[in-house]
């Protein structure tokens, strides 16, 4: 079985405060793009041929799920990856689980603000789900998927959502932003997520995001925001510049997304701009 794990940008973002558990509830929308990964989830077959012809039983050397990746590089350990999480959650309660290979293909930047290790982490329920017919309803993936992150619930559903809480209270909204192409860029800066958070003073937003959502896309730059954006961009000023050439380029509307340092500009439909960028940056046209 082969899925294609999605990113997602926030639009607008806000600290609202930080709690006694020691994490933050926040506000934003969710928006889903198709920037994607690939992963495919392949049931381990108990005695696989060596080089010479003859059987060899890989099952009694390995653990229940080995990971194999290509793309991007991923930083860390296999027993961290998101995907490996999600099995051994699915795991714990179907113990009859069948062994397991999963080969992910990384495309989406990683720490980048875009939860591409998110996304893979909740498809990941979904695929083995479907595959071992598990059936498993939306309410437990969504439960399973908040215990791998905070942002990984959102995948289960991967619908234009507003987020509370830490990001796991979602209320689907009605926003169709496909009349619009966006070109999103990585500049390859990694943002402490833990330092930017220590950046900000926590305060709700002076206006309900799903209200500014509904007017015009334009008008949006004057306020919706994303409180990460001023102390990242203080801190790495090439990273304003970014902003800056979106709108010269004609973006409606543009912004960093999550913690960053990712950026992405809202254009009219395939009125993307040729525009320069340094030879480090990653830069996705999504039409």
């Amino acid at each position: 079985m082969v899925v294609f794990p999605n990113c997602k940008i926030n639009l607008g973002l806000h600290v609202v405060r930080k709690r006694e558990d020691g994490y933050h509830d926040l506000e934003t929308i969710f928006y889903p793009l198709p920037l994607r990964d690939a992963l495919e989830v392949v049931k381990r077959q108990s005695a696989i041929p060596d080089k010479s012809g003859q059987a060899c039983n890989r099952q009694e050397q390995s653990e229940p799920v080995a990971l194999h990746l290509s793309g991007l590089i991923v930083q860390g350990s296999a027993a961290d990856n998101l995907c490996v999480k999600a099995y051994n959650l699915l795991k714990k309660d179907y113990p009859q689980l069948d062994d397991i290979e999963l080969y992910l293909h990384k495309a989406i930047p990683m720490g980048a603000g875009l939860g591409g290790g998110s996304a893979d982490g909740a498809f990941t329920l979904q695929a083995l789900n479907d595959k071992f017919q598990l059936n498993l309803s939306r309410e437990k993936l969504l439960d399973h998927s908040l215990q791998l992150g905070s942002d990984c619930p959102f995948f289960i559903i991967n619908k234009p959502c507003y987020a509370t809480g830490r990001g796991e209270l979602l209320q689907s909204i009605p926003l169709d932003l496909s009349a619009y192409s966006f070109l999103v860029v990585h500049p390859g800066v990694h943002i402490n997520t833990g330092w930017a958070f220590s950046q900000l003073t926590p305060a709700p937003s002076p206006q309900p995001l799903p209200e500014i959502i509904q007017q015009p896309i334009a008008s949006w730059r004057n306020s919706l925001t994303n409180d990460f954006e001023a102390p990242v961009c203080k801190q790495h000023p090439a990273l304003q510049a970014i902003k800056d050439a979106l709108y010269e380029g004609g973006a409606l509307y543009a912004s960093m997304t999550g913690s960053g340092s990712c950026f992405y500009g809202i254009f009219p439909k395939n009125q993307l701009p040729a525009l320069q960028w340094p030879s480090q940056y990653a830069v996705f046209e999504l039409k």
